[in-house]
């Protein structure tokens, strides 16, 4: 058997891993300034995580959520002290669509409506509902096409007023990005998450925060709607969440309310994953790590707006993109194999930075060090 060729491949073998370095089968050193999709939160194999998800191995790895979980209750209680919404519920599954499609689902049993609102480049997973809320139609096949979406430009609140004067009454839910993630590192802006707040109560909808990838103090704050004052219904979480175990989850408002069966999961929420989702917060909140993104994102932000080949620096805390031009459209290739540091893109021609929250004022200097010796090799 053969595996399904469904991803672009890098020729590497990354066989270890320690904070923002990993190492290849042939001991080649690498900066990781991309944490795998923005997964690595508190640094590869912190010793903290590693310890948590050893003791609760050896002890019991799963059993389903028939029985009483207290490390799930554990969780939840930490998890409501480090965001300070500690009235919320939370509902874990195991991965960032799994969450966003629980959301929606939610949204539409709360308000009994079918429509939802997303927007311009928005990304939200590859399931069922959530590619369909998904602004690209390459990955949304047949049986995931609904007239139940409506796309609006992002960071259009005049858009979004009229719509909701014209439909609000059918209007499931809202769900956006606090920052966009593949859509290119857009963040929304504090006035345009202010009128969804607004319109959602004025029209009983529900505002669903996909925090799955600008989430768990990537940008400097827990969620970065926080930027905008503003508390969503239901925040959606993965990626960071397990710093590489696979966990996701939503907590949810208050005003919404649970009924047995409505949701359900057979491995969300299992004592291995609860365990290491618990060493995240704790390093999180132990090392200061939402500081240490607002810090070392300012440096980068700052470092890369000085370099003039590059255009359009963007985002917040350790979430950055910005623009290069065509001539050096092999920017992120030459980057990971000349000067072994892993970087991500959006297309056309978006640089993505998503290292590590625990990434070193150090790491972050030779990252820029490297950057303009790759930018000059292009320049000569």
């Amino acid at each position: 058997m053969k595996l399904f060729d469904v991803y672009p491949i890098n020729d590497i073998n990354i066989t270890h891993a320690k904070g923002s370095k990993v190492w290849d089968e042939n001991q080649n050193e690498y900066l990781d300034m991309y944490g795998g999709h923005a997964v690595i939160s508190i640094g590869h194999t912190h010793p903290h995580w590693v310890h948590n998800i050893e003791s609760q191995l050896k002890k019991i790895a799963f059993y389903s959520n028939s029985i009483k979980i207290p490390i799930q209750e554990e969780l939840a209680h930490k998890l409501g002290a480090v965001t300070g919404k500690k009235n919320y519920q939370l509902f874990l599954c195991n991965s960032g669509a799994e969450a966003n499609e629980n959301a929606l689902k939610l949204a539409s049993f709360h308000t009994g409506r079918k429509k939802i609102i997303a927007f311009s480049k928005a990304f939200h997973g590859r399931t069922s509902l959530a590619v369909a809320a998904t602004d690209n139609p390459s990955i949304i096949a047949p049986v995931n096409q609904t007239d139940n979406i409506v796309f609006l430009p992002f960071n259009d609140a005049d858009a979004l007023e009229l719509y909701f004067k014209n439909h609000g009454n059918e209007i499931a839910a809202v769900i956006v990005e606090g920052i966009q993630g593949v859509g290119g590192i857009n963040v929304a802006e504090n006035s345009f998450l202010l009128t969804i707040r607004k319109n959602c109560d004025q029209y009983g909808a529900v505002y669903v925060a996909d925090s799955v990838q600008c989430g768990y103090g990537r940008s400097g704050k827990f969620f970065s709607h926080d930027f905008a004052g503003v508390e969503a219904d239901i925040y959606s979480m993965a990626k960071g969440m397990g710093n590489g175990f696979p966990i996701g989850g939503i907590i949810i408002s208050p005003k919404l309310k649970a009924k047995h069966g409505m949701l359900g999961t057979t491995f969300g929420g299992n004592h291995l994953a609860c365990a290491a989702a618990l060493a995240v917060l704790e390093v999180i909140e132990k090392e200061h790590l939402m500081h240490n993104a607002t810090k070392v994102g300012e440096f980068l932000a700052a470092s890369l707006k000085s370099i003039e080949a590059i255009s359009a620096v963007r985002g917040r805390g350790l979430m950055i993109g910005f623009d290069v031009p065509e001539k050096l459209k092999n920017l992120k290739k030459d980057l990971l194999f000349k000067y072994k540091i892993f970087t991500g893109e959006a297309k056309p021609n978006v640089m993505r930075l998503l290292p590590s929250l625990a990434i070193t004022m150090e790491e972050a200097a030779l990252f820029i060090q490297q950057l303009k010796h790759a930018i000059e090799h292009y320049q000569d």
